[in-house]
């Protein structure tokens, strides 16, 4: 059986990875149907060798489609996905709009897909950084529980969109040429430059990419009051986000457990022998669909603690990946 299937923001970065990812995954499509704003209305993009048409979000409504993948920002989202889901699609919605709805599932396929029971038209996936983390936290969680996390990521320019992996280019050549970068989509140079920075700052400090990751971490793993924080940055890098992540567990977990555990868990490839140099990094994960651990370490003064190295890209496992497998959970359930 085949869906009539829509993607909402098809020409972005995610929603490119979407169209590919549905095509190399064999999802089951009759009908592919794709939408954007209107200065990218008219483009086509290629699906199983023939052109599809990219009509105007305000012109064409979103309807006729059994799946719809929304890969627009939050305002858009909050406009487009309830309407979507009245003309009886299933939405599953990358923005930050309803990942916090107490009524709508926030979903990583290898952590918590019993929570796709209890949707009503609408699945959240989470922000790309909280992702690839609570992949890697989801087993020690089951093993012995969690006490405290402590996170600080490293998050790459396609993370922001294609204006700033074109800016990051841009930046990057007038550097080598001995000129000055500057800056457009952010706020200070990335070529050669790192900030702490991602999305606006509340008055706590904390800006709203780190109160994302803490706040849906908690939603997915049903640890509602688990200590963590967390500190973003943004790095120079094209495609991956890094994480360096402190866990405290409830009780004792000796790092050759912690890696056992990893090793047997979906969707995880350990890459932990630093002797060798060898543990993830963004090159490495860019165009692969697992997470990458490395670094898996005791902490030194706490012999519940415990440090891993956490990187996936962004746009694949962090978002488009993410997406259709749960696509393809829903299907399963859907044609049953």
């Amino acid at each position: 059986m085949g869906w009539r299937v829509g993607v909402l923001g098809a020409t972005g970065a995610v929603g490119r990875e979407v169209v590919r990812l549905l095509e190399e995954r064999d999802f089951p499509v009759d009908v592919l149907r794709l939408w954007a704003s209107q200065r990218s209305a008219g483009e086509c993009l290629t699906f199983r060798g023939e052109q599809v048409e990219v009509a105007d979000l305000a012109a064409s409504p979103v309807e006729g489609v059994d799946f719809l993948f929304s890969a627009v920002g939050d305002r858009v989202a909050r406009e487009v996905v309830p309407a979507a889901r009245r003309a009886g699609a299933v939405v599953i919605d990358k923005s930050a709009a309803f990942r916090l709805d107490p009524e709508v599932p926030l979903v990583v396929p290898e952590v918590n897909p019993e929570d796709l029971e209890d949707h009503r038209g609408i699945v959240a996936s989470p922000n790309c950084s909280t992702i690839q983390l609570v992949v890697a936290l989801a087993p020690l969680a089951r093993e012995v529980g969690l006490e405290k996390v402590v996170v600080s990521t490293y998050q790459s320019v396609s993370g922001t969109g294609r204006e700033a992996v074109e800016e990051l280019y841009e930046q990057t050549r007038a550097v080598l040429e001995g000129g000055e970068p500057r800056p457009r989509v952010y706020p200070h140079p990335i070529a050669f430059n790192l900030f702490p920075h991602i999305d606006s700052f509340a008055e706590t400090g904390y800006c709203r990419e780190e109160m994302k990751l803490i706040r849906e971490t908690r939603k997915i793993l049903h640890l509602p009051d688990l200590a963590i924080t967390a500190t973003v940055a943004r790095v120079p890098v094209v495609i991956g986000h890094a994480e360096a992540v402190w866990v405290r567990t409830t009780r004792l977990l000796p790092p050759e457990r912690v890696r056992a555990l990893l090793e047997e868990a979906p969707g995880v490839v350990v890459r932990d022998e630093p002797a060798s140099c060898l543990y993830p990094t963004p090159r490495e994960a860019a165009g692969q669909d697992a997470v990458l651990v490395g670094r898996i370490r005791a902490d030194l003064d706490d012999e519940r603690g415990i440090w891993m190295w956490v990187v996936a890209d962004n746009l694949r496992k962090g978002a488009a990946t993410n997406a259709v497998q749960i696509a393809e959970l829903l299907a399963g359930s859907r044609g049953s």
